[in-house]
């Protein structure tokens, strides 16, 4: 993953060297565990424990790969290199290299997890503070982005909010899926290692055992955890898409931070351009991109190929790089963001009275007027005010058919935009549990 779109903590959990001290921490609980069922000497595992304060060299194992061409059978040379040939000689001892690629591959995804998880809950900190603090600040809704009735931006904030709490718990529960470990030798049948080793190297790593892994880790696991980063995904560009809207210099009802120095474009000196909410939708389409990926690794030849491999190595690290960067960074978009209150009541007042058009119709069918009347009495009014941009209330009290079944007081009370917003209080109890 480029540098642009990444932070330390966890660009590390894919570094080369943090992936080799997992596997020396595989092999190294594999070794006791063994030694413990006396399958090897103790004094051998605790040999192997004398590379736990190593710094394994990168470089190296790579150049023991160019001639073994094999990373794992790389590594374990590279290993016995600090612990003696002699010493060493039990390590990996009746294991495969997808018991160590497996199950340090679901490691390096729980440890992601953690971080995104962290994220999603600072996002949803943020969220939940803008929330309360327009919950009554009155815009206009939009369907097909056309005007439709009035709710409040704490209403947007909060549907937001929901829709991350979901994320949440879709994050947990993919956690929780993929934090599995395989150490179940060649075809998962542990016929040259005893289960109670894998149960044992799973209990150090904060793993539980796979039920049955073949010779790999059933990739089901691993499409649904690429599926729910790509609905988060998805989920934080459907934020975005709201503020760029709102942005709009014919909306401007709310806008990105645009801090001192910063220059919207090369060109023109007055832009300020949604750059960061434009950058979160381009980054959601690159994590949606490891979905179907991840999905087809699902299909596996018997009991393992490695077609999935080459995957995995690019879309682990790069899928997790990018959402904890977009999350991060929709954070700070949610938390620095204008709203401005008298832009979204004058866009909501741009065509008169004219959202109020349902409480009408509703009152026209409840004074006895049938619906396909009430319909067309309040439409051919609202058109009025489409195109000549009049005032709906007046043309309303204008329109004998419509004062025929409404007195003035009638039609005047269905203007209230307190209507719109009295049961805001019951939505926030709902989203926010208070």
């Amino acid at each position: 993953m480029i540098p642009r779109y990444s932070r330390p903590d966890m660009v590390s959990i894919w570094e080369p060297a943090t992936k080799f001290r997992i596997w020396y921490e595989i092999e190294a609980h594999a070794c006791d565990a063994m030694a413990d069922l006396g399958v090897i000497p103790r004094e051998n595992a605790e040999a192997v424990w004398k590379a736990k304060d190593v710094e394994f060299d990168v470089a190296r194992i790579d150049e023991i790969e160019a001639v073994t061409k094999h990373d794992v059978i790389a590594f374990l040379t590279h290993l016995a290199e600090h612990v003696g040939s002699e010493e060493a000689r039990f390590v990996h001892q009746g294991m495969t290299s997808s018991d160590v690629l497996d199950t340090c591959f679901n490691v390096q995804l729980v440890r992601a997890s953690d971080l995104l998880i962290k994220d999603l809950e600072d996002l949803l900190a943020a969220l939940k503070r803008r929330a309360y603090e327009h919950k009554d600040t009155v815009r206009i809704g939009r369907s097909h982005g056309i005007h439709a009735e009035p709710t409040t931006m704490g209403l947007t904030f909060a549907r937001f909010y929901a829709e991350m709490d979901r994320n949440l718990s879709r994050m947990r529960d993919a956690r929780a899926e993929i934090a599995t470990g395989a150490i179940s030798g060649a075809v998962g049948t542990f016929a040259n290692i005893d289960p109670a080793v894998e149960e044992h190297v799973c209990d150090k790593l904060g793993l539980v055992p796979e039920p049955i892994s073949t010779q790999v880790i059933p990739r089901d696991r691993h499409a649904a955890f690429f599926a729910t980063l790509g609905v988060i995904a998805s989920s934080i560009e459907n934020v975005a898409i709201e503020i760029r809207h709102m942005q709009r210099t014919e909306v401007l009802e709310g806008a990105e931070f645009f801090s001192m120095g910063q220059k919207g474009s090369s060109a023109m000196p007055h832009k300020k351009n949604p750059v960061l909410t434009e950058n979160l939708t381009g980054l959601a389409r690159m994590v949606r991109a490891a979905v179907i990926p991840a999905m087809e690794n699902v299909a596996l030849w018997h009991e393992r190929d490695i077609s999935h491999s080459s995957v995995e190595r690019m879309i682990g690290p790069d899928a997790t790089i990018t959402l904890d960067f977009a999350l991060a960074r929709l954070t700070g978009v949610i938390d620095k963001m204008l709203i401005f209150p008298d832009n979204m009541l004058d866009n909501m007042n741009k065509f008169p009275g004219l959202v109020m058009s349902q409480r009408v119709l509703l009152a026209l069918t409840q004074a006895g007027v049938s619906r396909e009347d009430a319909y067309t009495f309040v439409q051919r009014n609202a058109l009025k005010v489409w195109e000549h941009r009049t005032d709906f209330k007046q043309e309303l009290l204008n329109d004998p058919d419509v004062v025929k079944a409404l007195s003035p007081e009638q039609i005047e009370e269905k203007f209230d935009l307190g209507y719109h917003t009295k049961h805001v209080d019951t939505i926030f109890a709902r989203v926010f549990g208070e």
